[in-house]
């Protein structure tokens, strides 16, 4: 039990980091990088990474890391693994405000940036009024969530490790 305690932990610690980094680089470059382009580029671009960005990578460590960290709380329900619990818990909590936000938030002006015209200036430049501060605002409400998530899934290890010797 011990083994497959920790291994779930280990494992929902990588996919918690995977999306915790994955969010922050667009906090830290992309969107800062995107930010000085010409609305046709900021728009075509921000269009074709929202189609790429589906894809079983992407889905394996963003849906992952709330599977397994919902695995590890299961795992560490029994009275010997209560030490670690809140923390997974905390961790679970946080990971899902980032998941709401991004499915109430950020999908939702994703999907109407593809949806947006796109065949003048004036509209190009609608587009990018309408997406760009509030995509970027609650993007980092989910970094900061992913972020803190990922810190409790770190310090339920070091209690996982402080626990089980």
């Amino acid at each position: 039990m011990t083994l497959l305690r920790g291994g779930t932990l280990v494992a929902a610690a990588i996919t918690l980091g995977l999306s915790a980094g994955l969010f922050y680089t667009y906090s830290a470059s992309v969107m800062l990088g995107l930010g000085r382009s010409d609305d046709r580029t900021f728009v075509q671009a921000m269009q074709n990474i929202n189609v790429a960005i589906i894809n079983p990578w992407f889905m394996a460590h963003f849906m992952g890391a709330l599977v397994l960290t919902a695995l590890a709380a299961a795992l560490h329900l029994p009275k010997d693994g209560r030490a670690v619990l809140p923390w997974i818990l905390l961790a679970l909590a946080l990971y899902l405000v980032a998941i709401v936000v991004t499915g109430t938030q950020n999908v939702p002006m994703n999907n109407a940036l593809a949806a947006a015209g796109t065949d003048t200036p004036a509209a190009l430049a609608a587009a990018r009024e309408a997406f760009e501060g509030p995509w970027v605002r609650w993007n980092i409400v989910r970094t900061v969530a992913s972020t803190g998530s990922l810190g409790a899934i770190v310090w339920a290890l070091v209690r996982f490790g402080q626990t089980s010797t």
